[in-house]
């Protein structure tokens, strides 16, 4: 099993660093001695982390729950080891399409000689991938199926925000995967400052927008391409023509996902000011009916530590000290102190300087602002960084189109909440400060495959003949200036 890094002196964090160089210098050198990699080999290196998830979700689902303080078992099956699965099952199923030659068109006259061309997909190498403590089982295997469907090896790295789970995974990969081709290392802030700087193939990274930075400056050291999901302020447009039941079923049970404490998961809800007041009664019965009680409910993910509980509960004081309106849904009933989960906070119209209209908020809070004029919401959401996802409540096609085609954001839901970023078969991931490149289906493939351009020359070369080599003849300057044309 490879060694745990946690709590460690300066000494054993050397000795760290230094078996985790080792072990990609390891991965490396296995990786060039095998050459090509076939489908066979990539489907069978895919169906042992799938067998591995089948067969022990249950330990990893225990670790998550003793992580969090309270993580229902069923919702850790649903969000990771459910969503992880589906990654790799596609992968597996798809791969041998993915990774066949794709010819191209040569050009003239080169294609009447005989002469061919075509592009390869070769595998990078080695994949670092950095996994974060909200999904920590599906922000490690859902890269990993896209890294090993190229044909690459990879070395993980987990959160040590939820140590049961890391150092499981840890052992588990160690009983059931080859290290050369799978690995996993443990340690803390300083092994994954480590590890961001270490010459890998390509570097994943799941976690904040501020990390995220470090990251990239870490790997641009060794020209490491990255691929960055990093989250944001998703937003909510909840337009006149939608139907504001649905709406609010469907953010409510978006903030009950996880605790709210999901890179996609709405942080800014826009409503109408005439449906402002219809839209909250809506939500808070549609939260009630979710989560009756919130003290002991095993139905409710806690904030994964106390740390993070503080920084959510600094945010909705904040705004509650600059006037914001603040509803707390169901009310609250004082618990046991160790028990971490909470009501849902909702801020109504904080001020713009508010800490939570700039801060991601990562928890059970959200924000509600009502607006007279759409273009004026687009405009404000066009103004802050990027979005990892927007969201849009409405039947108005027009009205629809106009958001799509006037935003940007990693992905949209329409009608719903984070439902994109279940496609299998389509491309997740950021843009701008929530993040970039993307994982899942063959875009994900594509973004650990080296897309190589081969040219296969014909058995004749006519440029001597035809005066396009040196010395040049009279005709040779007319001819190139012939060429050039608008058509």
């Amino acid at each position: 099993m490879e060694p745990t890094c946690k709590g460690i002196t300066m000494s054993s964090a050397t000795s760290c660093v230094e078996h985790l160089s080792s072990l990609l210098a390891r991965q490396k050198s296995a990786f060039a001695s095998a050459g090509a990699v076939s489908a066979d080999t990539r489907r069978q290196r895919l169906q042992q982390v799938i067998d591995l998830l089948v067969q022990h979700h249950e330990v990893l689902t225990t670790a998550i729950d003793e992580d969090f303080g309270g993580r229902p078992a069923g919702f850790s099956l649903m969000n990771d080891v459910l969503g992880a699965l589906a990654s790799l099952k596609h992968a597996r199923d798809h791969l041998h399409v993915w990774m066949q030659d794709e010819p191209r068109q040569m050009f003239a006259p080169y294609d009447q000689l005989g002469a061919e061309a075509w592009v390869m997909f070769q595998p990078k190498g080695t994949v670092g991938i950095l996994g974060t403590w909200n999904a920590p089982l599906y922000t490690l295997f859902s890269p990993l199926a896209s890294a090993l469907a190229a044909g690459n090896r990879a070395i993980l790295k987990p959160s040590e925000v939820v140590p049961r789970t890391a150092e499981r995974v840890a052992r588990l990969c160690a009983e059931h995967l080859d290290p050369m081709v799978v690995a996993v290392v443990n340690g803390g802030p300083e092994l994954g400052e480590a590890f961001s700087s270490q010459p890998f193939d390509h570097l994943v990274f799941t976690g904040s927008t501020a990390i995220g930075r470090r990251v990239m400056g870490n790997a641009a050291k060794n020209l490491v391409p990255v691929t960055l999901e990093l989250g944001g302020k998703s937003p909510v447009i909840v337009s006149r023509s939608a139907d504001l039941s649905k709406a609010a079923f469907s953010i409510a049970a978006g903030k009950t996902s996880n605790g709210g404490q999901i890179c996609i998961n709405p942080d800014l809800v826009y409503v109408p000011k005439a449906s402002l007041e219809p839209f909250l009664e809506a939500l808070r019965g549609a939260y009630r009916d979710l989560n009756p009680t919130v003290a002991g409910n095993p139905d409710v993910v806690a904030v994964v530590n106390q740390r993070h509980l503080e920084r959510v509960e600094g945010l909705v004081e904040d705004a509650r000290l600059r006037g914001a309106r603040i509803e707390c849904v169901p009310e609250f009933q004082d618990a046991d102190i160790s028990d971490r989960r909470r009501p849902l906070r909702v801020v109504v119209d904080p001020p713009r300087e508010s800490l939570i209209m700039q801060e991601e908020i990562f928890g059970p809070a959200i924000v509600v602002l009502g607006y007279d004029d759409l273009d004026q919401v687009i405009a404000g959401i066009n103004a802050q960084p990027r979005p990892l996802a927007l969201y849009y409540f409405g039947d108005d096609a027009q009205e629809q189109r106009h958001v799509l085609e006037h935003t940007l954001s990693g992905g949209v839901t329409i009608n719903d909440v984070m439902m994109h970023a279940a496609m299998h078969d389509a491309p997740f991931g950021g843009v701008g400060a929530s993040g970039m490149g993307h994982y899942h289906g063959r875009e994900g493939f594509l973004e650990f495959s080296h897309l190589r351009t081969v040219f296969k020359a014909s058995a004749h070369d006519p440029r001597r003949e035809w005066g396009l080599l040196p010395p040049y003849g009279e005709h040779f300057l007319a001819a190139m200036q012939a060429g050039v044309t608008s058509d």
